[in-house]
């Protein structure tokens, strides 16, 4: 850091990221007490900018949170009207019945949303009950206090040069403090990583686990547009390499949400997760749909997986982590967005009541109870163990063993008990010489397209002359060990062409890294199989600027 002093700014509660949990904690804090002074501090350009989900939503959070939400205006604008599973063949798919299906996979009542608009429309109502929240102010680290408690986080760092050093319009940035800091960054935040790691929060855990989720929105013909209408698929193209599916999503205005998970616990390492989504719109009953539309927008983010098992402590002194920081994704439903808003109320209901009884800096052990006992520990405890299923049976097996393991489970039972997860994404990957390298067609550039023409509709921007974002640990290691024993995984596994392995004017190897094209899905940081990549935040305002995803 620059000798520069930094200003400091005192409130109540600090709150990084304005997601769903890090707005529904600032909404419920402003709602119990008007006086309290609430900061939400969110990376991207504009709140919503960096947001990606799917997204149905199961408006429990909202009903929670903002119990008359219809009449404030939110854009939960279209229920779903019928839900289908298929599973895929490389020619043709077979309908998966409803009926056998247990009722928590029911989407009646759920909503078809762009969860950036979501957000959008929450930080409205947190401004009005006097909130302030600042865009473009990326959190860059954590201020500890004389006894390592969690004190607040230092944002708005500005000017680096690309070697880190103060440039000529450098700007510190300001310490904003509080009585107790939330952490709402979403998968594998910098600063929760960071927290998790130094209070050991993740002790006698398993190890959280991770999906790939890739989307693009599309404008199809009017015919073959059905508003509400909701599918999710499983099978190719990904078979045995790879566990994960799909979603298509109808909204309005003839658009279509069409998205592609990929289980980040494949072994394969030269498994491409971007060609295997663009691969799926080739399939027919996808092709059939598409055909005659134009995709307007693309994006990429991580997705927690590792569901009730995997999630770490959630308070330690001064700090609570909250929604995705934990990992509280129903991993069958594909919904989290429910449980981060009721996760932020929560942590907000236990802060108050701590600054009420004259407390600061200490653990809020109410939250943690609150999420371990309550609504989002019984929606999760469900389905625990529906993914060490998957990743340990395949998917055929898991199937039918998940979906009886959940209908028992709503009666209060499992024969399971509490499956592990056993290894990381990262340790999962195996060595390049034990598998077969796998062909991809080349994109059409009517249904697919390569992933430089795909970033460019992300709208994704990074100052040039800051530094790299993605820091390696020791910069060696992309050309010594994981191109030799690994085939080089981050020049496929990243879904937006950040990292590539060239030759340079001797003919060596040598490691590119393109932070300019990072879409912030996190992925380099999770399945680096030598986790050599630690993802921090560029400069406040950079990154993608999502629309509507």
């Amino acid at each position: 850091m620059s000798e520069q002093t930094r200003e400091a700014m005192e409130y109540d509660v600090v709150i990084v990221g304005a997601g769903p949990a890090g707005l529904s904690a600032a909404i419920r804090l402003k709602q119990l007490d008007a006086d309290l002074n609430v900061v939400v501090l969110e990376k991207g350009s504009e709140v919503g900018a960096h947001i990606l989900s799917g997204a149905v939503l199961d408006p429990v959070g909202l009903d929670a949170l903002i119990p008359d939400w219809k009449e404030k205006g939110a854009p939960l604008n279209v229920p779903v009207k019928d839900d289908n599973f298929y599973m895929l063949g490389e020619a043709g798919q077979i309908r998966i019945p409803n009926w056998p299906m247990p009722p928590l996979m029911n989407n009646h009542g759920n909503y078809i949303v762009s969860m950036g608009n979501v957000c959008r429309w929450m930080a409205e109502q947190a401004e009005e009950l006097g909130v302030e929240v600042f865009p473009g102010m990326a959190c860059s680290e954590i201020v500890y206090g004389e006894n390592g408690e969690v004190k607040g986080v230092v944002a708005g760092e500005f000017g680096k040069n690309p070697d880190g050093t103060p440039g000529p319009g450098y700007e510190p940035g300001m310490e904003l403090l509080g009585k107790y800091v939330f952490l709402g960054e979403g998968v594998r935040g910098s600063l929760s990583k960071e927290v998790i790691e130094k209070f050991d929060l993740s002790k006698g855990k398993e190890p959280q686990k991770f999906g790939l989720g890739m989307k693009e929105i599309w404008e199809i013909d009017p015919a073959k547009h059905k508003e509400g209408s909701v599918t999710h698929t499983m099978g190719w193209p990904l078979g045995s390499n790879a566990g994960g599916g799909s979603f298509i999503y109808h909204l309005d205005n003839n658009q279509v949400y069409v998205g592609f998970v990929v289980h980040l616990n494949y072994e394969n390492p030269h498994l491409y997760p971007y060609m295997e989504f663009q691969r799926f719109k080739h399939h027919p009953m996808v092709k059939e749909l598409l055909e005659g539309g134009k995709r307007v927008a693309y994006g990429a983010r991580a997705i927690s997986e590792g569901g009730y098992q995997s999630m770490p402590k959630m308070v330690a002194p001064g700090v609570a982590l909250l929604g995705c920081s934990v990992g509280m994704v129903n991993v069958p439903r594909i919904k989290g967005n429910h449980n981060a808003m009721l996760s932020g109320k929560a942590a907000a209901e236990a802060a108050y009541a701590a600054i009420k009884d004259g407390r600061a800096s200490d653990e809020l052990s109410d939250y943690e109870t609150d999420v371990r006992e309550g609504a989002i520990g019984a929606d999760l405890k469900k389905v625990r163990n529906v993914k060490p299923m998957w990743s340990k049976y395949g998917l055929t097996a898991s199937l039918t063993l998940g979906g009886f393991d959940m209908w028992t489970n709503t009666l209060g039972f499992s024969l399971f008990g509490m499956m592990g997860h056993g290894k990381t994404d990262a340790e999962a990957t195996g060595e390049a010489s034990k598998f077969k390298p796998i062909e991809y067609p080349k994109p059409d550039g009517k249904l697919s397209f390569d992933r430089l023409t795909n970033v460019s509709f992300s709208a994704t921007n990074h100052e040039e002359s800051q530094p790299a974002h993605l820091k390696l640990k020791d910069p060696s290691i992309p050309v010594s060990v994981n191109l030799p024993k690994y085939g080089g995984p981050s020049a496929r596994y990243c879904p937006a062409g950040v990292y590539e392995f060239v030759k340079d004017e001797n003919d060596d190897d040598k490691f590119v890294i393109n932070f300019q094209n990072c879409v912030h899905c996190k992925t380099c940081d999770i399945k680096d199989p030598s986790q050599n990549i630690n993802w921090t935040v560029p400069q406040g305002g950079d990154g993608p600027n999502y629309p509507n995803m």
